[in-house]
């Protein structure tokens, strides 16, 4: 018989885990990890409803996909045209990016496949007599491994020739230049830091629906077992 067992620490954990999941693909899928020098709008970048030059944009770079203004078109700085900049995985910019996006990608899939199944453990809290929060929080504490991977490689690939030619000559392994961090490389270490949390948070709501308030309730007869 299934018996619906939610406590505040079970639901927390559960939504942290959707979080975490959530916050880290966006970041990944984002161009803002890197926000390039100045660039100075041409001659015929005017804004249409003032008749002024535009003032100097900054583009920026993401592992796979940018964000620049198209010259020769009048475009506004909220219209900037993003995209990836990589046809296929052959084509990231550098080596090192593209382990970044290997590594990423594993840790995001992971913690995806656990936020999906974290939504069930109100019904299911063991599978092969073990206990599933504790199995989540060994999945999320990998997760977390290869998201240190990647962030800690990215940096790496900062000397690559489209690094440099957002960030400057003076752009290199592990060295800015120009350019300076966006919030998609700052969302995705919080995430990787939440997704640490997340797995020791794991065993509390192991214990929250194994306590023996909700073993009396089940014993009791109830199937809704509701608990602060």
């Amino acid at each position: 018989m299934c018996h619906v067992i939610v406590t505040c620490r079970s639901m927390l954990w559960t939504l942290l885990s959707i979080v975490v999941a959530f916050a880290e693909l966006i970041a990944f899928m984002s161009a803002d990890w890197l926000i390039g020098k100045a660039k100075p709008s041409s001659s015929e970048d005017v804004d249409n409803r003032t008749g002024e030059s535009q003032e100097p944009y900054h583009p920026t770079l993401g592992i796979y996909g940018r964000c620049t203004r198209i010259s020769h078109m009048q475009l506004s700085r909220r219209d900037m045209l993003c995209g990836p900049y990589a046809e296929n995985f052959n084509e990231i910019a550098s080596g090192f990016w593209q382990a970044t996006a290997i590594f990423l990608a594993v840790g995001i899939m992971i913690l995806c496949a656990v936020a999906f199944v974290s939504v069930f453990t109100m019904c299911v809290q063991s599978i092969m007599k073990k206990s599933i929060f504790n199995v989540c929080g060994l999945l999320q504490g990998i997760a977390g491994l290869f998201l240190i991977l990647g962030l800690i490689l990215y940096p790496a690939g900062w000397g690559c020739q489209k690094a440099v030619s957002y960030c400057g000559p003076y752009a290199s392994a592990y060295k800015l230049g120009d350019c300076s961090l966006g919030w998609a490389f700052y969302t995705a270490i919080g995430g990787t830091i939440l997704t640490f949390i997340c797995a020791v948070f794991s065993a509390q709501a192991e214990i929250a629906t194994s306590s023996d308030k909700v073993q009396e309730e089940i014993e009791e007869g109830k199937n809704l077992i509701c608990l602060l």
